[in-house]
């Protein structure tokens, strides 16, 4: 939920700082084609609050290079070797990418069952928590392009800007989905302007 929470808040601030400024897309064509990524959070806990975020890629790649602040630069976030615990990630995606299809994870355990696949140019990650334990679900769909645009610049960074372009290449897919008891995180791509 960490990550999903540092998600909202990333594309809440590519929001606001479009809002202050950036002109919107000049033609009814390109907004006919225009691919929008959308993040929904529904919180049954905290009095039903909710929050969408609908944002247009092209939005975004336009975005992220203006914004300079602790690992952000340039539309690349940099990864401290401290964070990786000694895994070269380059080398794990690339090994990854070049082996055949397959399930490569499955842990079967008292508080859930975890799963990672490659299948049909997808990374999935399926993690289910038991009933008796957090009846928590978490469905992660990503597709091998964009994680390679991701690492396509060099050394310790992650070209976010490549990603988005990468993902923008894409049909309309749901990335990722978390449920548990509290609440429900989607994140997925298509070319409607407004979440379900």
């Amino acid at each position: 939920m960490k990550l999903i929470t540092r998600s909202f808040s990333f594309a809440a601030l590519v929001l606001l700082t479009a809002a202050t400024g950036l002109p919107p897309i000049a033609s009814a064509q390109a907004a006919q084609t225009e691919r929008w990524l959308h993040v929904r959070v529904d919180n049954q806990v905290a009095k039903g609050e909710m929050v969408r975020v609908n944002l247009p890629l092209s939005l975004a790649e336009k975005v992220l290079p203006t914004i300079n602040k602790d690992r952000l630069h340039n539309g690349r976030i940099t990864i401290h070797e401290a964070d990786m615990n000694g895994v070269n990630l380059r080398a794990l995606l690339d090994a990854l990418r070049t082996t055949r299809d397959g399930e490569f994870v499955t842990v079967q355990g008292t508080s859930g069952d975890v799963r990672v696949v490659k299948q049909a140019g997808y990374l999935l990650v399926h993690v289910r928590g038991n009933k008796d334990a957090t009846n928590k679900r978490v469905e992660i769909r990503m597709p091998l392009t964009v994680v390679d645009a991701l690492l396509s610049s060099s050394g310790n960074e992650l070209d976010l800007v490549a990603a988005l372009r990468a993902l923008g290449a894409q049909g309309d897919t749901e990335l990722v989905s978390v449920k548990d008891e509290k609440s429900t995180v989607r994140i997925w791509l298509d070319s409607k302007n407004t979440s379900e």
